[in-house]
C-alpha cells in the first residue's frame, strides 16, 4: 500500500503539466485505484473538492461527440463577452473610429490618435464597461486593422494617361524592331555621403550593428551624391553618373552623352536615332527649356535624331528605370552607410540581378550651375518637331544642318 507522501508527490509532479479536464480525469483515476474512501483521500492530498473528482469520473466514462470531447469546460461556460452583455457597443465603437465621421467636429477622436486605450476611455464616458484589449478585438471584428499611410498620390491623373502609355509602348516596340536604342532616364534620390543610416537590414554578428550618426545633418565636407541613370531597355544594362553638384538638365544630358559615347554607339553602331523615355518634371522635365537646348547640342554633336516621350504627371513610377534599375541599387546597398563617393560607385557597379542586369558607374566631378536661362534666340534655334498627340510630351529633336 502506497503511503500518502508517495501519492502526494506523484500528484504534485503530474498536475502542473495537465490542463483542467486532464487533472480531473487523473485525480479520478487515482481515487479509483485506492478503492473505498479514495475520493476523500485524493481530494485532501490534491487540495481539491470531491465534486471535482466526481466530475472527473463523468469526463472519464461519458462518451462525447467529436465536437465536444476535447472541451475543457462544458459548452456555454466562462465569462460572457462584453459585446454580448452590451450589444450596442460595437456600433458605438464604429461611430468613434469610422473614417466617414472624421469630418464631424463632434467626433471625440478627430484630433487625437485612435489608440485602443483612448477608445476604451471614451466608451467608459459613454457608459460602457470595456477594457482596451476588448476594444482591440472589437475593432478586428468590425474589419479594422493597424495600417500606415500608403504613398500613391503623385498629382492629378491626365485624361490621356493611358493613351500616352500606349504611344510610348508602340514607339518603343518600333525602335526595338529596328534595333535602335530605347533608354529610360532619371535622377535617383540624392544621397548623403558619410556615416549616415541607410534603410534596410543586413546579416551581421548578433548585437553588433553598424554604428552611424544619430542626426542626418549634411556634412559640408562630403556633401551629397546625385546618381543620374540611363537604362538601356533592350539590353538590360544601366549607366549611372554620380554627380557631386546639382541635378540640372546639363548634368542629365551629359550623362546621356557619356553613355552614348562609351557604350551606346558601340551597341547600336548602325543607328542614327535614339528614343528617350523621361519623367514629366525635374532636370529632364517636359517644360524644361534647358533640357531641350542641351539635347539639341547633343543631337548636333553626334548626328542623332532624338525622339523624346515624357510620362504624364503623377506616373513617374511607371518609368522603367525606377523598377528595373534604381530599385535594385537600393536593395544592393541596404543597411550600408554610403561613407564616400567611391563606396557609392562600387555599390552601384556591383548591382546585378538573376535576369542579367549589369551597371557601369562613374564619378562626374563637374560643377553644373543652376539658374541658367535659355534665351529666346536659343529657343528659336531648336530644330524640334512636336507630335500631333500631346506635342508637349512627345517631340523629335533633329541635328541642325
Amino acid at each position: 500500500m502506497e503511503t500518502n507522501d508517495v501519492i502526494k508527490t506523484r500528484i504534485e509532479t503530474v498536475l502542473p503539466i495537465l490542463d483542467e479536464r486532464q487533472r480531473r480525469i487523473y485525480l479520478s483515476a487515482e481515487a479509483r485505484s485506492i478503492g473505498w474512501g479514495g475520493m476523500s483521500k485524493i481530494a485532501l492530498l490534491a487540495s481539491v473538492t470531491r465534486r471535482t473528482i466526481a466530475k472527473g469520473e463523468t469526463d472519464l466514462f461519458v462518451t462525447r461527440d467529436d465536437s465536444t470531447k476535447n472541451r475543457i469546460r462544458k459548452e456555454g461556460g466562462g465569462r460572457k463577452k462584453a459585446t454580448e452583455l452590451q450589444p450596442e457597443m460595437l456600433q458605438a465603437i464604429e461611430n468613434i473610429v469610422s473614417p466617414h465621421t472624421l469630418g464631424d467636429p463632434m467626433n471625440p477622436l478627430i484630433w487625437t490618435s485612435k489608440s485602443t486605450r483612448k477608445i476604451a476611455a471614451e466608451l467608459l464616458v459613454l457608459g460602457y464597461k470595456i477594457c482596451h484589449e476588448a476594444v482591440r478585438q472589437c475593432l478586428i471584428e468590425l474589419g479594422y486593422s493597424l495600417q500606415a499611410n500608403k504613398k500613391t498620390k503623385e498629382g492629378g491623373d491626365s485624361p490621356d494617361r493611358d493613351a500616352q502609355f500606349e504611344h510610348i509602348n508602340k514607339t518603343a516596340k518600333e525602335f526595338a524592331e529596328c534595333n535602335d536604342p530605347v533608354i529610360s532616364v532619371d535622377c535617383k534620390k540624392k544621397e548623403l555621403v558619410g556615416e549616415y543610416k541607410n534603410n534596410g537590414q543586413e546579416w551581421t554578428q548578433v548585437n553588433n550593428p553598424r554604428e552611424v550618426n544619430v542626426y542626418d545633418f549634411i556634412d559640408k565636407t562630403n556633401g551629397k551624391a546625385s546618381p543620374y541613370g540611363v537604362y538601356d531597355i533592350q539590353n538590360n544594362r544601366g549607366w549611372v553618373n554620380v554627380g557631386i553638384s546639382s541635378d540640372t538638365a546639363t548634368f542629365a544630358v551629359s550623362t546621356i552623352r557619356d553613355w552614348w559615347e562609351k557604350e551606346g554607339k558601340i551597341l547600336y553602331h548602325s543607328s542614327n536615332r535614339l528614343y528617350i523615355n523621361a519623367d514629366g518634371g525635374g532636370s529632364n522635365g517636359s517644360r524644361n527649356h534647358l533640357w531641350k537646348a542641351e539635347l539639341q547640342k547633343f543631337s548636333n554633336e553626334c548626328a542623332l535624331v532624338i525622339y523624346v516621350s515624357h510620362f504624364p504627371p503623377g506616373t513617374s513610377k511607371w518609368n522603367k528605370i525606377e523598377h528595373r534599375l534604381f530599385s535594385y541599387i537600393s536593395k544592393n546597398w541596404r543597411a550600408m552607410p554610403l561613407t564616400s563617393l567611391l563606396v557609392i560607385i562600387n555599390l552601384i557597379g556591383a548591382t546585378t540581378t538573376i535576369a542579367g542586369l549589369t551597371i557601369k558607374a562613374n564619378l562626374d566631378e563637374n560643377i553644373y550651375l543652376t539658374g541658367i536661362k535659355v534665351t529666346e534666340q536659343e529657343k528659336q534655334k531648336l530644330n524640334i518637331a512636336r507630335n500631333d498627340f500631346h506635342g508637349e510630351w512627345n517631340y523629335i529633336i533633329s541635328p541642325n544642318i
